[in-house]
């Protein structure tokens, strides 16, 4: 459980520090913004974290230069041309003003086509879209979560999808509750498998620790390429991870 959460700077590096009730000590760099986490045991000192995380500053700088370096898209205008993508493929944006119900359909391997109603804000556009890629994640998860909580022997209470700001997902092990980033619908379907997986873990390992990492491993051998694919796509406009 987490007792206290702090910033401290590292050579001009904002550091987050999570003292934990764990053995270990562990340094992440996170996207989108390369934003620099250590969870560290209650026992050790800021000094020693300060340490640690000089002795990984060639390493997070690196990271941190990859995420700026990854591609964005600008802020979505929701008009006729416009890319959008979903489970991984680029598509153009066709815009149809039409009375009644509002949809999206995909014509062909190009075209994602978005009926609207006449004189809809852009606003109003994306959340028939949003609306969209919320009800493919219903269909697409549950047959994951079926597959692989059978495969490693845990059972999720609930789960749900939300936009998220610091994560592809999130799992709280105390409730046996799992959320899912929105963003996911526009990821490829081996991404998505690579979220669940890493959430169910979870439930057998709080922490990303030893343990965790050697289950990933046995469980799912190809997640650092799916890690990679996940973090090397596109990501939207807003600053959301």
């Amino acid at each position: 459980m987490t007792t206290e959460s702090r910033s401290i700077t590292v050579s001009g590096i904002s550091v987050q520090i999570e003292r934990k009730d764990i053995k270990n000590l562990h340094l992440g760099v996170y996207p989108p913004n390369g934003r620099v986490r250590v969870a560290a045991p209650l026992v050790v000192s800021e000094d020693a974290i300060r340490l640690a995380v000089i002795g990984k500053l060639a390493w997070i700088r690196r990271q941190k230069t990859r995420f700026a370096e990854q591609p964005r898209q600008s802020a979505r205008e929701m008009v006729n041309g416009e890319s959008h993508y979903f489970l991984g493929r680029r598509y153009r944006l066709r815009v149809h003003e039409q009375p009644g119900k509002q949809y999206v359909a995909i014509r062909g391997m190009a075209s994602l086509d978005l009926f609207v109603n006449a004189g809809c804000s852009t606003e109003q556009r994306e959340a028939v879209l949003l609306r969209w890629y919320r009800q493919q994640l219903n269909e697409l998860l549950p047959p994951l979560l079926e597959q692989w909580q059978a495969k490693l022997g845990v059972q999720v209470s609930a789960w749900g999808i939300k936009r998220m700001k610091t994560k592809w997902g999130g799992c709280n092990p105390a409730t046996g509750r799992i959320w899912f980033n929105l963003e996911l619908a526009k990821k490829p379907a081996r991404c998505l498998e690579y979220i669940v997986v890493h959430e169910l873990i979870h439930l057998l390992e709080r922490h990303h620790n030893e343990q965790f990492m050697a289950l990933l491993n046995s469980q799912l051998p190809k997640w650092h390429e799916q890690r990679d694919m996940l973090n090397g796509l596109p990501l939207a406009h807003e600053s959301w991870c």
